[in-house]
C-alpha cells in the first residue's frame, strides 16, 4: 500500500482545510487509517484514526470538536477535515494505515505541510 497526502497549505486561525490520504492497493478497505502531526520541534503526535470499515473514529482531545476523520473506501481515499484551526496546530500531518488494532503502522504517507496564522 502506498499512500499520497494532500491538502495542506496555509490558513488564518479559526480558518478550515481538508487534508485527503489516497491509498493504491486493494487491500485498502482492510486496514484502519490515521492522521499523526509533527509540529517544528516536537515529537509526532496521534490526531484521529477510523476503523476499515469506517464505523468507529477516534480523536485526540486536542482536537475535538474541530477535525473529523472519515474515510471512502471505493475512492481508496482518507479525509481530515479540520475547522477552527488554531496556530499549534501547525505541523506536517502524515496519514498512516494499520493492519491490526494495537499494531505499529505499517504504511505510511510522505506528509502534507499545515501552517495556521494567528
Amino acid at each position: 500500500v502506498q499512500l499520497q497526502a494532500s491538502g495542506g497549505g496555509l490558513v488564518q486561525a479559526g480558518g478550515s482545510l481538508r487534508l485527503s490520504c489516497a491509498a493504491s492497493g486493494r487491500t485498502f478497505s482492510s486496514y484502519s487509517m490515521a492522521w499523526f502531526r509533527q509540529a517544528p520541534g516536537k515529537e509526532r503526535e496521534f490526531v484521529a484514526l477510523i476503523t476499515s470499515d469506517g464505523g468507529r473514529s477516534f480523536n485526540t482531545n486536542s482536537v475535538k470538536g474541530r477535525f473529523t476523520i472519515s474515510r471512502d473506501n471505493a475512492k481508496n481515499t482518507v479525509y481530515l477535515q479540520m475547522n477552527s484551526l488554531k496556530p499549534e496546530d501547525t505541523a506536517v500531518y502524515y496519514c498512516a494505515a494499520q493492519a491490526a488494532p494495537g499494531k505499529p503502522y505499517d504504511y505510511w504517507g510522505q506528509g502534507t505541510l499545515v501552517t495556521v496564522s494567528s
